[in-house]
């Protein structure tokens, strides 16, 4: 799948279940890992854990292997690794704290 496609299967699978200041950033030019990353916020721990389980059965229909996952434990901050694409879905303490936008900006 192209890289473009997936984003947008990413990023309509957060807003569908209310993700919130969901942001996709170009780190291609400054990373060797992925060439986008995604970051969303989710309310409360079940969210967090919910919105990723949802990315990664989005990207199983879409034949989109799942690299890697983390956090879906915790739900404080949860991971899911798409190739090209990392989405970051954190609760809003979290996401204020790592402040991860301006870290790969």
């Amino acid at each position: 799948m192209n890289t473009e496609k997936l984003l947008q299967i990413v990023r309509q699978t957060l807003e569908d279940k209310k993700a919130t200041n969901i942001k996709v950033l170009d780190v291609g030019k400054i990373s060797s890992i992925t060439d986008f990353m995604i970051v969303a916020t989710g309310n409360t721990a079940r969210q967090v854990i919910a919105l990723a389980g949802y990315v990664r059965e989005n990207a199983k229909l879409h034949q989109q292997p799942i690299l890697g996952e983390e956090g879906t434990n915790t739900g404080e901050w949860a991971l899911v690794d798409l190739g090209e694409v990392i989405v970051h879905i954190m609760q809003p303490e979290t996401r204020e704290f790592y402040q991860l936008e301006k870290l790969w900006s």
